[in-house]
């Protein structure tokens, strides 16, 4: 094969080579799940079916992740006046790590009229990855706060995962070696605004990176090529 060709054939091999790395990246997977919520509430027991979704965002060197409910869920006997009923609740690790991450939002933001399933806002939390590996997110338990009461919300099925990432801990610790038996830290509240460019940088990163290697494949059998002729 001469050098031009041989050059060509290096440099479409190394292109190749960077778009497999990029199609090849493992991504986030996310599934809507069904939750059956029993509510413990101040008048009995009550019970809802809510859709929840769980997504995760890159934030620095961990992940926000935000929790939604698509359906109401419990009501009260009287109306909940606008700021009265605060909402928080927990996500389930599993998988790499282990624990609980809680999440929270603020009060609902309209009066709520009575005997009427609670809307629950969008609740936030960040995720600080302890170990290596895939982690999985499921709805835990729900709490709501209003007029002085507490009603407690257990999932009544076993719904699966909502969210499941593919994480590094700052140490590169994986849950194979690392003894300890601590899972992820968490904080709630509002979050920065974040956007999910971090990933598609570093893939794309990672792919510039075997197109680099190639070209200079390249440009070293160029100059043998040059010497030999010489």
């Amino acid at each position: 094969m001469s050098y031009p060709k041989r050059t060509a054939a290096l440099a479409s091999a190394a292109a190749l080579a960077g778009s497999a790395v990029l199609l090849s990246a493992p991504a986030a997977h996310a599934d809507v799940v069904d939750v059956n919520y029993r509510c413990q509430t101040p008048i009995g027991v009550k019970s809802a079916v809510s859709p929840i979704d769980i997504k995760g965002v890159k934030n620095g060197s961990g992940y926000t992740l935000t929790m939604s409910w698509r359906k109401g869920v419990s009501s009260s006997p009287v109306e909940l006046g606008k700021g009265a009923m605060t909402p928080s609740a927990s996500i389930r690790l599993g998988g790499a790590d282990s624990g609980t991450l809680p999440v929270s939002g603020p009060p609902n933001a309209a009066a709520i009229p009575a005997n009427t399933p609670i809307r629950i806002s969008d609740l936030s939390g960040t995720y600080t990855p302890k170990r290596t590996g895939k982690v999985t997110f499921t709805p835990s338990t729900l709490i709501i706060k209003a007029l002085g009461t507490t009603t407690t919300c257990t999932p009544a099925n076993s719904p699966k995962p909502g969210l499941t990432l593919d994480v590094t801990a700052a140490g590169g610790s994986s849950s194979a070696s690392s003894s300890a038996s601590s899972g992820g830290s968490a904080t709630g509240g509002t979050l920065p605004q974040t956007g999910p460019g971090d990933s598609a940088i570093a893939l794309g990163t990672l792919g510039g990176t075997v197109l680099l290697a190639g070209t200079a494949g390249v440009l070293w059998l160029t100059r043998r090529g040059q010497t030999v002729r010489r």
